[in-house]
């Protein structure tokens, strides 16, 4: 009996339904089981990794950056807790959007944020990206407040570089940056990822091995919406090492106070201040103005800023105590007089005649007093810085031997201090002409040559350097930027001093040049007077570098010369003359003569470390004398 009808038949209509229903039953099965096994087989490891990386982020935790401090422990860079905004590119639903919406929340440029966000491909897509630095408190609260329709956006604290004194020993403290991606290609960056950063430049860079610390990571268990839900492991960070400086606080900062008060209100100034101690080599104060805040550099730096620091023709990113080369002038005459002493050429009492000038060849040196100085020894030609003394005596050196003893006392050579952009200035000879132009030297040259001009350069620093040597005793030291390096479990590692050579002079004729430099300054007509301190013996040597042909200031005086065209002052010194523990170069550029503009900020710093030394607090600031007159030596 059929069940379809009635008197058994079938019922046409109704089977052709169920067939049909039937065969769409077998085919939407078979689409489920095609897309199962598309799923599951096919791309089953690439879902299971996207599924745990989408509920397993990995974090890295960037360590505390270490400290820096002076001599005395006092902060010069330290580390304060920050907040920055993330992304993970992977879990952002609608990046475009995204990244609009947080631009309005931060007040910031879009296009701003769509650089900063790139097109991260591979594992980058899983790893936070940083938009936005050191976020304050308004802007964070708008990204919070917004944060739960905000999938796969973060905001972390992270530590953040902070220099306390602003601007003070920028050069020498230096700055930082992101890695960049030369350097992520490089072996030495190789455990370094986009977006850390890293010093660029000064004692930052220098010391980043020590500074730079290990990051630490965890894994946190998130929600869909890209919220922490639970952490499940965690490594914490290795701080950075402890770094003690030489640098002394308070002289860098009179230092840097008096070289800023060493031009006229309205002129800008230029110049650089490098104090060292001659017995270790170490650098107590190194300034180059004009300077620059490096907190400005601890995040991503403003563009606007950043071509103002760049196109500004002051350059105040340039560290002049290492990279500026000049001239040195007359503070050059201490180094010839040593390496006439050690010749034989020249006795301590041996006279020369200065009528006021010198006549070789078809030409007539003068001397910079027009009325000439009349019967000069060795201690009186260093204490009025007779020219014609020094013509004479660079002649019957010879160029070669001249450069030979400048050499020797660490001219025309990098100090090795470390720091980058440290140019070696020049010390011509015949064999370094003939190199370079193909031409053979003259003699005349070699007059100028011996005063400190000519094809003569030098850095602040070198002259600090060559000084010392002078001052210890012919040691040439390396100059020494680290006391020691404190590790984060408390090991201290020292960083002892590194004796570069020995110059090729006697202790009795070193002796006979410190004397007469005591002269520059301790006695009456000495050049140098401005630098005395009283109760301290100072021992020092002017220089007023000529940069143009006098015909180009010819009949102008001090502010009337355009500033271009206006001397560099020097002057180099070292205290106490009998046993020196501190040596002060100092060079304003464009400054005039420099024993009128140089010699008082070294009688600035000289007069704070002696306070110091004696425990006593500093006198009141004075309003330096600023002539831009061409002087004495």
């Amino acid at each position: 009996m059929s069940q379809f009808g009635p008197g058994g038949g079938s019922d046409p209509t109704l089977e052709r339904g169920l067939r049909l229903l039937a065969a769409g039953m077998a085919a939407a099965f078979s689409i489920f089981l095609l897309r199962l096994v598309q799923l599951q087989v096919v791309q089953g490891e690439e879902h299971l990794e996207r599924s745990q990386r989408n509920s397993i982020r990995t974090e890295r935790l960037t360590a505390p950056r270490g400290e820096i401090v002076d001599r005395k422990g006092r902060l010069l860079a330290t580390t304060r807790p920050a907040f920055h905004l993330e992304v993970v590119p992977s879990e952002l639903r609608d990046p475009p959007r995204t990244l609009a919406v947080l631009a309005r929340l931060l007040g910031d440029e879009p296009e701003r944020l769509r650089e900063s966000y790139g097109d991260p491909r591979g594992r980058a897509r899983f790893q936070p990206l940083r938009l936005s630095d050191d976020l304050d408190f308004e802007r964070l609260a708008r990204v919070e407040s917004h944060r739960h329709a905000l999938p796969g956006v973060l905001t972390e604290v992270r530590p953040y570089r902070q220099y306390p004194h602003g601007p003070l020993a920028a050069h020498l403290l230096g700055s930082l940056g992101e890695v960049s991606p030369g350097q992520l290609e490089s072996e030495r960056f190789e455990d370094y990822r986009p977006g850390d950063v890293v010093g660029k430049s000064g004692v930052e860079a220098l010391l980043e091995p020590f500074l730079r610390g290990r990051a630490g990571g965890r894994n946190v268990l998130v929600d869909v919406a890209g919220r922490e839900v639970e952490v499940l492991d965690r490594v914490e960070a290795r701080p950075g090492a402890r770094v003690v400086l030489a640098l002394d606080l308070d002289l860098q900062r009179t230092a840097e106070e008096a070289l800023a008060a060493a031009a006229p209100p309205e002129e800008p100034v230029s110049g650089a201040v490098v104090a060292l101690d001659p017995r270790d080599g170490g650098v107590l104060a190194m300034a180059s103005l004009p300077s620059y805040d490096p907190n400005a550099f601890s995040g991503r730096i403003d563009a606007a800023l950043w071509r103002q620091l760049t196109s500004d023709p002051m350059k105040p990113l340039q560290n002049r105590a290492l990279s500026g080369q000049y001239p040195p002038g007359s503070t050059y005459k201490a180094f010839v007089a040593a390496a006439a002493l050690e010749e034989g050429l020249r006795l301590p009492k041996t006279t020369v005649f200065c009528p006021g000038g010198f006549a070789f060849g078809n030409r007539t040196y003068r001397c910079w007093k027009r009325g000439g100085h009349g019967t000069v020894d060795l201690r009186r030609s260093l204490m009025q810085s007779c020219d014609v003394y020094y013509y004479r005596a660079g002649l019957d050196l010879g160029i070669d031997r001249l450069a030979e003893y400048a050499k020797a006392f660490g001219l025309g050579a990098v100090t090795g201090i470390g720091l980058e952009g440290e140019q070696p200035g020049l010390v011509p000879s015949s064999a370094w002409k003939e190199r370079r132009f193909g031409q053979e030297w003259m003699p005349g040259e070699t007059v100028s040559a011996a005063i400190g001009q000519g094809y003569n350069l030098l850095t602040p620093l070198q002259l600090a350097v060559s000084y010392a040597a002078i001052a210890n005793g012919g040691h040439v030291l390396r100059p020494r930027l680290v006391l020691e390096v404190v590790e984060p479990g408390g090991v201290h590692v020292p960083q002892p001093p590194h004796e570069i050579r020995r110059v090729p002079v006697s202790d009795e004729n070193l002796a006979l040049v410190r004397d007469g430099l005591h002269a520059v300054v301790d006695a009456p007509g000495g050049t140098g007077r401005r630098a005395q301190v009283p109760g301290l013996a100072v021992a020092g040597k002017t220089g007023t570098a000529q940069v143009v042909r006098l015909e180009k200031t010819a009949g102008k005086t001090g502010l009337a010369i355009p500033r271009p065209y206006r001397d560099h002052a020097w002057f180099a010194s070292f205290a106490p003359a009998e046993a020196p523990e501190i040596v002060v170069a100092v060079l304003v550029e464009h400054g005039g003569g420099g024993g009128a503009n140089a010699a008082p900020i070294a009688q600035k710093v000289l007069q704070r470390w002696w306070d110091d030394k004696n425990g006593r607090p500093p006198p009141a600031p004075e309003e330096p004398a600023v002539t831009a007159a061409r002087g004495a030596g």
